[in-house]
């Protein structure tokens, strides 16, 4: 998009000149650099002045701004969300998921499948503790989910793995560098976004309030060929490359057909770049959700009891690695969204490629971690969710057995963990094993796409059946059939 584009947008109308106008003087060199950053994010943010009180995560006033992801400038995620929902008809199960994704990889070994009789430079510096349930012992650093194993199952022996630092095999069951289709393999979430649509006019379907992370690869994963209609919307994390408009609040953007015909004339050089088509009514949608207290209140965690939030615990905004913080406050967000309507919500935690200083790292991340899932499990459960909504934590493969010299454990692709709870899933129970060393799926290895799988039926998605179209035309099963995971199920 050309600094060319927004300017005939601002004098298309008298509409247009007022409302860009009252946001204050907007000179060429300053929309020349938002367009050339939404060239380079392929995505822009609309940072809208509201009236409401509260404060956000990060400890903005929810009364400065509200930031709604990609209906901005680049993509229009929001109302082409909206064409999404209309498309399918509208989904109508009170089904969720909450993806938690640990960027690097996180240490099997020291999490849910201690080797305590291998050598030490491969059992390490840990020891087991009992859980909740009989006979099952996972690390002393995760002692509150101990606490809460009745209402979660281990997997141990996730396989399909490569040596690549990427979401993309957590987001879509496919490693980075598979053969992909055209138009690229979907994320989970754009796939039940697509066949299911939102369920609420006011609330995306798919929300993702993971960064964008410095690694690039940890953000690789993207709607494919459901389109851009299907991407996440991100509140956070596409939030450095915004349009403002300031001034205009809440109020003002009632007046939605006005600021449409604003519009209509950056819709127009999109759609004939291809991005989109026929967004009229979308639109005006989607500036019905922007007027919408609805979405704002989900993100507003401190509107929650105070114990609540201090069962969540405080996060740490500062950036772990090249990948994600370490926000607790997530963990509760994500919950808000789901009970508001959100069918599918995904949060990166931390930073888990511990080449070195292994155990210094656990004992510093593992804690919080700790107390973020098993508050999100207890909490699902207090509330009467955890048959509603599942969650699943996991990284993009383990860690190696032995010990390096920096104290580290390096990558290993072909064995890892995950952690799955809720869903109306049969749990308290561990899933597969590896051998003596933690080095190979021993008894039932799982393919990541099994977990999806899982997921996708908690969601009432029929596996078997489900298929879409890459843009050749060409139907692809959801899953490449496989099954969801009859253990659980």
């Amino acid at each position: 998009m050309h600094d060319q584009t927004v300017w005939r947008l601002a004098k298309r109308t008298k509409k247009g000149v007022a409302l860009l106008g009252q946001a204050g003087s907007i000179r060429r060199e300053s929309v020349a650099a938002h367009g050339a950053r939404w060239h380079r994010e392929q995505g822009a943010m609309l940072s809208i002045f509201g009236n409401s009180s509260g404060r956000f995560c990060d400890g903005v006033n929810r009364r400065n701004f509200l930031k709604i992801g990609g209906l901005g400038m680049g993509g229009l995620a929001l109302p082409e969300l909206l064409r999404a929902s209309a498309d399918s008809g509208g989904g109508r199960r009170e089904k969720s998921i909450i993806m938690i994704y640990l960027p690097g990889g996180p240490p099997h070994q020291d999490m849910y499948d201690l080797k305590m009789e291998a050598p030490r430079e491969i059992r390490g510096e840990f020891q087991p503790i009992r859980t909740t349930v009989p006979g099952l012992q996972i690390s002393e650093m995760l002692p509150k989910i101990a606490r809460q194993m009745h209402r979660a199952t281990p997997i141990r022996s996730i396989v399909g793995a490569r040596d690549e630092h990427s979401n993309h095999i957590c987001f879509t069951g496919h490693t980075l560098n598979s053969q992909k289709p055209p138009g690229g393999w979907p994320t989970f979430g754009a796939v039940i976004s697509k066949l299911q649509g939102a369920r609420n006019p006011a609330l995306p379907p798919f929300v993702g309030l993971e960064p964008r992370m410095k690694h690039r690869p940890y953000n690789a994963a993207q709607p494919g060929f459901c389109g851009v209609a299907h991407k996440s919307f991100r509140p956070e994390g596409d939030g450095k490359a915004d349009m403002t408009l300031n001034g205009i609040n809440l109020d003002r953007l009632k007046d939605r057909m006005g600021l449409l015909q604003s519009f209509d004339q950056f819709r127009r050089d999109v759609d004939a770049a291809g991005l989109m088509d026929g967004m009229d009514a979308f639109n005006q949608q989607a500036f019905g959700i922007l007027t919408s207290s609805r979405l704002a209140e989900a993100l507003d965690y401190t509107r929650e009891p105070r114990r609540t939030i201090e069962m969540y615990g405080k996060g740490d905004t500062g950036i772990r690695g090249d990948a994600a913080p370490r926000i607790l406050e997530q963990f509760l967000v994500a919950r808000r969204l789901v009970e508001a309507g959100v069918r599918v919500v995904t949060v990166a935690f931390s930073f888990w490629d511990w080449h070195g200083n292994n155990y210094g790292n656990a004992r510093s991340d593992m804690p919080m971690f700790d107390q973020g899932v098993s508050a999100l499990i207890r909490d699902l459960h207090d509330r009467g969710l955890d048959k509603d909504v599942a969650v699943c934590a996991w990284g993009e493969f383990g860690r190696t057995p032995k010990i390096n010299k920096d104290g580290g454990r390096d990558h290993w692709p072909r064995v890892s963990c995950a952690l799955l709870s809720g869903g109306g899933m049969k749990h308290g129970q561990v899933i597969g094993a590896t051998d003596r060393l933690g080095g190979e799926a021993s008894e039932r290895p799982v393919h990541f796409m099994e977990v999806l799988a899982t997921l996708y039926h908690h969601v009432g998605i029929d596996t078997d059946t489900a298929t879409l179209p890459d843009l050749s035309g060409r139907p692809h099963y959801i899953t490449d059939g496989h099954k969801p995971i009859g253990e659980l199920i």
